[in-house]
């Protein structure tokens, strides 16, 4: 009776770990990633919105029209002085900036909303960067200045790698993966499933006797870090498989083949976001020259 109740916990415990643990996980990275994002950008970003409204707001408006908790009068000064001890030496416009500075800290506190400000400063000076940066002219300025970042100790041994990375799940030109297919790879008999990425180089046509294309052979667990194989164009063969199906069955290993895979009528949102990235078959240049060779 022990061992059965042990050995079902076991079972059990395991089980209910799978399930709740990769909803943990991405909650967690979520969470850590808003944090950093508001601890090192938003707040900064609040910190200086704060100075700017506490440096701009007196030179515009008159003392007398100035929001309440805002105005700082001259007994106010007087008191600040008396009571924190303040020199002779330090101003009395230093003193009444301290105090608006104070004052307009305690005001963003009490009305939390505020916080968003920076957030959304942050959104809107990424998307001003991607138009400025995204026309022919911005395009050519930040080559010029990723050319100098890549030249700086540290930075060109990290920059380039985190570059591709980004671009692959980011970028405009994604990968593109026009038709799930299988090759005799590493050698015959040995069937390899694969992604169909276009033509190759031409100069390789002449030494294989023909048309070359390109093939990605993607790696288990992690597609990401497959690699490229070139081979003659008949030597490739489409199989009528999706490339979340494909992306599947090489994630799994092997597990979920397309005939195994429950028939739920839902697709996995994970791997429709994998193929998403890695797949353009209709708008990529290449796919559609590769389609009509």
């Amino acid at each position: 009776m022990a061992d059965s109740f042990t050995s079902d916990f076991k079972r059990f415990f395991t089980r209910g770990l799978a399930i709740l643990l990769p909803t943990a996980v991405t909650l967690w990275l979520l969470w850590q990633a808003f944090g950093f994002i508001y601890n090192n950008v938003a707040q900064p970003i609040n910190r200086a919105t704060r100075f700017s409204v506490i440096w701009v707001v007196p030179k515009v408006m008159d003392e007398d029209k100035l929001p309440e908790w805002f105005q700082v009068t001259d007994e106010r000064v007087l008191e600040t002085r008396a009571s924190r001890e303040i020199r002779t030496t330090i101003s009395d416009e230093s003193v009444r900036w301290d105090l608006r500075r104070e004052y307009l800290a305690k005001f963003w506190r009490e009305h939390s909303y505020l916080n968003l400000t920076g957030l959304f400063i942050a959104i809107m000076l990424i998307y001003l960067a991607g138009v400025l940066l995204g026309n022919i002219m911005g395009k050519s300025v930040y080559a010029r200045i990723e050319r100098l970042i890549t030249r700086i100790p540290g930075f060109k041994q990290v920059y380039p790698h985190v570059k591709q990375v980004v671009d692959m799940i980011m970028g405009d030109n994604k990968l593109a993966f026009s038709k799930v297919v299988i090759v005799e790879y590493p050698s015959a008999g040995i069937w390899t499933v694969g992604f169909l990425t276009g033509n190759s180089i031409r100069e390789i046509d002449g030494p294989a006797g023909g048309t070359v294309v390109s093939v990605f052979i993607p790696t288990s667990p992690t597609p990401f870090t497959g690699f490229t194989i070139n081979l003659p164009k008949d030597k490739v063969i489409e199989i009528s498989m999706s490339i979340e199906e494909a992306l599947r069955f090489v994630i799994t290993a092997g597990v979920l083949a397309p005939g195994v895979i429950p028939e739920s009528g839902e697709q996995d949102p994970t791997l429709s976001v994998i193929a998403d990235q890695l797949s353009a078959a209709s708008d990529s240049p290449t796919s559609s020259e590769s389609s009509s060779n």
